[in-house]
């Protein structure tokens, strides 16, 4: 009797998973996909959950947020994967995505915060910016000097926008489109930058579209340089490069404090205390998003999502304090892990 009991089970778990190839059942090890600023925190999370658990240890693969959240969003099947981390919150389009390719049950996990720091060499001057120089030095179109017109970014150095900035050529490394930190940078810090600026701030009523397209668009003559997701790769061009600056995620920041130190925004340091009192002007929330079909075929996704919303992993003293997360409030953390626990999924409604 138990016997047969397990067999339905089994079968009724299969059954939730649509024109699965039998090699592609067989899969018993968490597919995890997505950002490569949460991948850090998620690998110590799947490392410890694979260590002290009998699940396998999941299986994460760095892909960029936008880039995570379509692999996910493909279908439900374990060809597909089981989680995706994300530097940002998922778009209404990205979940109207996953609903017409059949993702429909998926619970929503906002598990921290980060900042976005732009840093250089500990061997280089500290520098400190301001979000209306980060546009000027980034962004594709400039106002002209009468503040009538946009025109080509002309800006070649620091110096060039601001007499207090260095005197040497404008250098920045950062994250592709595919990133979340890219969509974060340009939303939080470019747009930011942007507003400062009457004549593009009378856009955003007049003309979203456009308004967007102006702010967002980072130049493509060559102060900006697109990275890759491998921010390693930044970190290592900038302990050799004085003059190099990049954008990544303060968790990387973090593991790299002997070779690099960030700049300041507007004076303010990126400290936790600043990030999570949001004075710091370029911080953000970090999320993961569990594809509902796949629990109970997939073994352990349910208890991994439940060892990532622990207090010892994502608590004030957890251990995902120690590689860079900035903790949510105690409230807020007890709340989510009862949706976690549940698997309350999102409707849609709250993006």
């Amino acid at each position: 009797m138990i016997k047969l009991k397990t067999a339905l089970t089994t079968v009724a778990l299969a059954g939730g998973i649509a024109a699965v190839s039998a090699p592609a059942m067989a899969r018993d090890t968490i597919n995890i996909v997505g950002s490569s600023t949460v991948y850090p925190f998620a690998t110590v999370v799947a490392e410890r959950f694979g260590r002290n658990t009998d699940f396998p240890t999941p299986k994460l693969e760095s892909t960029g947020s936008g880039g995570g959240l379509k692999l996910f969003c493909e279908g439900v099947g374990t060809q597909h994967p089981d989680i995706t981390n994300a530097s940002r919150r998922m778009k209404k389009s990205e979940f109207e995505n996953c609903q017409s390719k059949g993702v429909k049950a998926i619970t929503e996990v906002r598990i921290g915060a980060d900042g976005i720091v732009i840093a250089n060499s500990k061997d280089a001057e500290k520098i400190d910016l301001t979000l209306k120089q980060v546009f000027l030095a980034l962004a594709k179109e400039v106002p002209s000097e009468d503040g009538k017109k946009l025109v080509a970014n002309p800006y070649q150095k620091w110096s060039d926008i601001d007499s207090s900035l260095p005197d040497y050529e404008i250098n920045v490394m950062g994250p592709p489109p595919t990133s979340g930190t890219r969509d974060a940078f340009v939303e939080i810090a470019m747009e930011g930058g942007c507003k400062e600026f009457d004549m593009i701030a009378k856009m955003e009523d007049e003309n979203e579209d456009k308004f967007k397209s102006v702010c967002h668009s980072m130049r493509e003559d060559g102060p900006f340089v697109e990275a890759g997701e491998n921010d390693n790769l930044i970190v290592q061009r900038l302990a050799k490069d004085p003059e190099t600056l990049g954008i990544f995620g303060y968790s990387f920041l973090m593991e790299n404090t002997g070779q690099i130190q960030a700049a300041t925004i507007g004076g303010v340091e990126p400290t936790p205390e600043n990030i999570s009192s949001d004075k710091y002007p370029v911080a953000r929330s970090l999320w993961f998003y569990i594809k509902n079909a796949h629990v109970g075929v997939v073994p352990g996704i349910k208890e991994y999502a439940g060892e990532f919303t622990s207090e010892g992993a994502w608590g004030d003293n957890g251990y995902l304090v120690d590689v860079g997360l900035i903790p949510l409030p105690r409230e807020q953390r007890m709340e989510i892990a009862k949706k976690v626990k549940s698997l309350e999924p999102m409707t849609g409604n709250e993006l």
